[in-house]
C-alpha cells in the first residue's frame, strides 16, 4: 500500500495514520484547495476504507484531480504529466501488462540514457514501483511523474484498445476496416496515423518532417543529422485527410490550398514538450508540408557537451569574461549557429544581469533572459530592434543575425557604449567575418578593440559507437589528414545497426575554430592589413582552425573523414 496514504497499527492494535496524510492535508489546506470539514470527513474515510486520501477527496468532490497531481508533484519535486496533450511510445506500453498497469496506476513515457519515465497517480507507493521494475531492464531506473489517475487510465485503454503501428493504420484506412471503432477511446485513423508520425520522427531524433505529395504518392522524409533520410512512402488517396489534420493542428485554414500558410502547435511526445513549426507551400503537385521539430531537450548544452576541445573551451571562455564587446558565431544555416549562442548566454546568465534578445523567430524560451520576435511587417527589425533594446538598461545584447549595414551600426554602437553583444555571420571561417564587417560598412579603426572573437563551426555527423569499424588509412587519405603515409593512422568509417537505425551516424558534433582577438590582431585589423598577416599572427598563438580541429577529430574515431570532407574544405589545411 502507498507510504503516503497507507495507516499502520501500534503495539496495542490502535490505528495510527501515518503523517504524510496530515501533510498532504495541511497542504491542501494551506493552499485553500479544501475546507478543514473536507479533510476530518476524508480522513475519516480514509481510516475505514485504508485507500489514498487524495483519491477519496477526489471521489467525494471535494478535490479536482488535476489539483492533486500539482500538489503531489510540488511536494515530491518530480515532473507533472499532462497525459492529454501526451504521445506515448507503444513499444514501451507494449512491455507492461495492461492488468499491471492498472493495478499500479501508472504507464511509462519515455526511456532515455537508461532513465524511464512513469508517470504514477501516486509517485509515493512504493510497492507500485517496485513491481513496475520486474518489467524492464535492470540497468533501467525509473523516474516517476505524476499524473492524474482518470488520465493514466484512459491512456491504459487507448493503447490496449487499437494498434499504432504505422502499417496497421494505414490497412485500416486502406481497408476501411476498424477493429476499435466500438472501443470507448476511439480515435480516427487519420489521427493516429498523424500522431504517429510525429511520435517516429521525435523518437529518431530527426529536426524536420518533409511530406512531399507526388503523382501517385507521398514521400516522407525525416532530416536526421542534417540529412535528408526518406523513411517511407504513403498512397496519394491519403493526403487530403492527412493534410487536413495537420492544417487543424497548426492552426490553419484547410480550405485555402494556394496560399503560403505558417503554424505551429505543442504536444508531449515522450514527456518532452515538443513545439512543432509548420510551413505549407502550394507547388505543382500539391500542397508541400514541412514540420520543424523544436525538442527542448536539445537547446539548451552545457558549451562542455557542444565538442570544443579543451583548449578551444578555454579560448572561449576568456571571450565571455570580457565584460563588452561583440562575440560573433559564424557558419552557413543549420550549422548550430543558435545552439551555441544559447549555451553561451546559459553560461554567463544570472539574476544580475539583464539579458535581452532580438530573434527571427524565438525558437526556444528561457527564464532569465527578455525575448524579442523581430516583425518586419510592423516595422520591428533587427536595426529598430536594436534601438528599443537600448532603452531597457541592457546589459547583455543578442542579435539573432547581422544581416545589413544598419544592424551592424547598431551592434557596434551597442559595444562601444559598454554592452556584450552576441550574433550570428554568414561567412566561412573566423577571419572571413571581418571582412564581411567592412563590406557591411563598418570602418576598420572602429572594429579593432570591439571585436571580443569569432567561434566558426560546422555540424558534423558522429559515428554510431556500437557499429563503426576502423581500419588503416590510404595514400591519398594520409595526403588529406597529412599524415605519413609510410606510418598510416588507424581512422574509422561507418557500418550500420539496430541503434543507429542502420545508417552508420548518430548525432552530431561541433568542428569549429575560435578566434580571441588580442591587441596584436587588433592593430592589424586597425590598418586592415591582409589576410595572410592576420593568419600568421594567430598561428603565432596555437590557433587551429576547423580542418585542424575536425582531423584531430577524425583521429579518435569521433567522425568520419568522409563526413569531415562534405562538411570542412579539406584542400587546405593553412
Amino acid at each position: 500500500m502507498a507510504q503516503i496514504l497507507a495507516f499502520q497499527t501500534g503495539a496495542d492494535g490502535e490505528e495510527i495514520t501515518s503523517r504524510a496524510p496530515s501533510r498532504i492535508g495541511e497542504k491542501l489546506l494551506q493552499s485553500g484547495l479544501i475546507t478543514p470539514d473536507h479533510l476530518q470527513i476524508a480522513l475519516h474515510e480514509q481510516r475505514r476504507s485504508g485507500t489514498m486520501l487524495g483519491s477519496i477527496l477526489v471521489r467525494l468532490g471535494f478535490l479536482k484531480e488535476e489539483k492533486l497531481a500539482n500538489i503531489l508533484a510540488e511536494r515530491t519535486g518530480y515532473k507533472n504529466i499532462d497525459l492529454k496533450k501526451a504521445l506515448i511510445d507503444p513499444d514501451l506500453m507494449a512491455m507492461l501488462p495492461k492488468a499491471v498497469a492498472e493495478r499500479c496506476r501508472a504507464v511509462p513515457i519515455s526511456l532515455l540514457f537508461n532513465q524511464l519515465e512513469i508517470a504514477m497517480a501516486d509517485p509515493y507507493d512504493v510497492v507500485a514501483m517496485d513491481e513496475l521494475s520486474r518489467y524492464f531492464p535492470r540497468s533501467v531506473d525509473i523516474v516517476p511523474c505524476v499524473a492524474p489517475a482518470s488520465d493514466i487510465s484512459d491512456i491504459i485503454q487507448h493503447y490496449s484498445g487499437f494498434t499504432t503501428s504505422l502499417d496497421s493504420i494505414l490497412q485500416e484506412l486502406e481497408t476501411g476496416e476498424d477493429s476499435a471503432a466500438t472501443t470507448e477511446n476511439w480515435q480516427h485513423p487519420i489521427v493516429r496515423l498523424v500522431n504517429t508520425i510525429l511520435f517516429d520522427a521525435v523518437k529518431r531524433g530527426a529536426s524536420d518532417i518533409h511530406l512531399e505529395p507526388e503523382t501517385n504518392f507521398i514521400r516522407m522524409r525525416y532530416r536526421i543529422d542534417g540529412v535528408l533520410q526518406q523513411v517511407r512512402s504513403l498512397h496519394r488517396s491519403h493526403w487530403p485527410e492527412l493534410s487536413h489534420r495537420l492544417k487543424i493542428m497548426a492552426g490553419m485554414n484547410i480550405a485555402d490550398t494556394r496560399s503560403l500558410q505558417d503554424g505551429r502547435f505543442n504536444m508531449q511526445v515522450g514527456g518532452a514538450d515538443i513545439d512543432f513549426r509548420m510551413a505549407v507551400m502550394p507547388t505543382a503537385q500539391g500542397e508541400n508540408i514541412v514540420i520543424r521539430v523544436l525538442d527542448h531537450r536539445n537547446a539548451l548544452l552545457p558549451l562542455e557537451q557542444l565538442g570544443f576541445h579543451g583548449e578551444a573551451l578555454q579560448e572561449l571562455l576568456k571571450i565571455l569574461d570580457r565584460p563588452e564587446g561583440i562575440v560573433l558565431v559564424t557558419g552557413p544555416t543549420g550549422c548550430g549557429k543558435t545552439t551555441t549562442l544559447y549555451s553561451m548566454l546559459n553560461k554567463i546568465s544570472t539574476p544580475e544581469v539583464n539579458i535581452m534578445t532580438l530573434e527571427d523567430p524565438i525558437e526556444y524560451q528561457f527564464n532569465l533572459i527578455r525575448q524579442t520576435s523581430v516583425q518586419e511587417q510592423q516595422g520591428l527589425g533587427f536595426a529598430e530592434g536594436v534601438r528599443g533594446i537600448l532603452r531597457q538598461d541592457p546589459n547583455i545584447i543578442f542579435i539573432g543575425e547581422v544581416r545589413d549595414g544598419e544592424t551592424a551600426q547598431m551592434a557596434l554602437r551597442a559595444a562601444m557604449t559598454g554592452h556584450q553583444v552576441f550574433s550570428t555571420l554568414h561567412c566561412n571561417d573566423a577571419l572571413g567575418a571581418l571582412p564581411r564587417l567592412i563590406d557591411l560598412g563598418l570602418h576598420p579603426r572602429m572594429l579593432s578593440g570591439n571585436i571580443t572573437g569569432v567561434i566558426a563551426q560546422r555540424l558534423v555527423r558522429k559515428l554510431c559507437p556500437h557499429c563503426h569499424v576502423t581500419r588503416l588509412a590510404t595514400v591519398d587519405e594520409c595526403a588529406i589528414l597529412q599524415c605519413d603515409d609510410a606510418q598510416p593512422p588507424i581512422i574509422a568509417e561507418a557500418a550500420g545497426c539496430a541503434h543507429c537505425h542502420h545508417i552508420g551516424y548518430r548525432g552530431r558534433i561541433a568542428i569549429s575554430e575560435i578566434l580571441r582577438l588580442t591587441p596584436e590582431l587588433d592593430e592589424l585589423i586597425a590598418i586592415d592589413a591582409p589576410r595572410s598577416a592576420m593568419q600568421k599572427q594567430i598561428a603565432a598563438t596555437g590557433f587551429r582552425n576547423m580542418r585542424q580541429d575536425g582531423v584531430a577529430k577524425v583521429l579518435a574515431h569521433t567522425i568520419s573523414l568522409a563526413e569531415l570532407r562534405r562538411s570542412v574544405d579539406m584542400t587546405r589545411m593553412n
